[in-house]
């Protein structure tokens, strides 16, 4: 047996010498290193050898295979490379044909959004806080003037992760970034209940709602709440964060109005417009013929958000806000269709 092994690694060797192509090479590991080869014959006898027999027999056929596996990945190499040389000899090239330039990876465009808010916020001293997805009725709507069958919470359909709003205190994923305010006042306060520092935060993160996906709204999507909790905090501190922050986020030259509204954590409360930066506020179908684009909510935190944070709402004050990088993001670059930033088709993205 040792004797047949070394004529078919001779044989199958000087055989391989003569291929030119890569199907006849093909052809040639089927024959001599498929399941039906002469090699593969002599693993299936190693059973009915002598016991004495078998390691020397079993060492020789593994050293063959080797050998004519290692013979074959050398020649394919070898082909490839004279298929290359040839196609060169005989094929023109017009090396004036500009080369393809390599594609670099990039930040999705809500990332970028996001990150250019994150700048801004920090600049003015504002922090990052990040808090849970997942949330319980208590901290997503009691907590922040929203009771049980208050009306407002038709406004904000949810997703129930166990139980729903008739329980006492069911789970979901919550459905915008204020939960995060009672969590952040009560971790300062906890720290020192008497005498709690100020906050100056924003809270970025996904939201969840149980919403029709059209052009418009998403199932998901993301939030930065802010909020400034202090003594002495007016609505004329509100507005000029928020008035710089658009300076700096849609250009020194914008301009901007607050207009009246009404959301149960705030009072009072506020939808923030910026100038149309497309009909640079004339009028025109991105911003429905009024030269204004809603960018954002916001309002003086309720007195009893306050105190269920911790804070005396007889010594203490503050302001939060709302706002969609999403929504930012269509309006710097007219997208329309917000279901473009989850497709994830590269062809969108590709143009951020």
């Amino acid at each position: 047996m040792l004797k047949e092994l070394d004529s078919i690694e001779s044989d199958t060797l000087s055989t391989l010498d003569a291929i030119e192509d890569l199907e006849s090479l093909e052809q040639w590991r089927i024959v001599n290193l498929g399941r039906s080869s002469s090699l593969m014959r002599v693993f299936d006898q190693l059973g009915q050898m002598p016991k004495e027999d078998r390691p020397a027999v079993g060492r020789r056929a593994n050293e063959v295979k080797k050998a004519l596996e290692s013979a074959h990945s050398d020649k394919i190499e070898n082909l490839v490379q004279i298929n290359l040389l040839r196609s060169l000899e005989t094929e023109r090239l017009d090396v004036t044909l500009p080369g393809r330039p390599p594609t670099n990876g990039r930040l999705h465009p809500i990332t970028q959004t996001m990150r250019r808010i994150y700048h801004i916020f920090g600049e003015m001293g504002f922090q990052i806080y990040l808090s849970r997805d997942v949330e319980t009725d208590e901290y997503n709507f009691q907590l922040l003037n929203f009771p049980p069958h208050h009306p407002a919470r038709e406004m904000q359909d949810s997703f129930y992760i166990t139980g729903d709003y008739k329980e006492d205190n069911p789970v979901l994923l919550r459905t915008h970034t204020s939960p995060g305010q009672i969590r952040a006042m009560r971790g300062y306060t906890e720290k020192n209940p008497k005498d709690p520092p100020p906050i100056r935060i924003i809270l970025p993160g996904m939201c969840y709602r149980y919403e029709q996906i059209s052009a418009r709204s998403e199932i998901q999507f993301t939030q930065v709440e802010g909020l400034a909790v202090g003594r002495n905090i007016t609505f004329s501190d509100l507005k000029g964060t928020l008035s710089d922050f658009a300076r700096r986020m849609f250009g020194a030259q914008v301009r901007t109005r607050f207009r009246a509204s009404h959301f149960p954590f705030t009072e009072p409360s506020a939808e923030m417009d910026v100038e149309c930066f497309v009909c640079e506020g004339t009028g025109c179908p991105v911003c429905k013929r009024t030269g204004w684009l809603e960018i954002l909510g916001c309002g003086m935190v309720h007195p009893i958000v306050l105190l269920n944070g911790g804070y005396d709402p007889e010594k203490y004050t503050g302001f939060a806000f709302g706002m969609g990088p999403e929504r930012i993001t269509m309006l710097r670059y007219r997208v329309e269709d917000i279901r473009n930033f989850w497709a994830n088709d590269v062809r969108f993205l590709e143009q951020f």
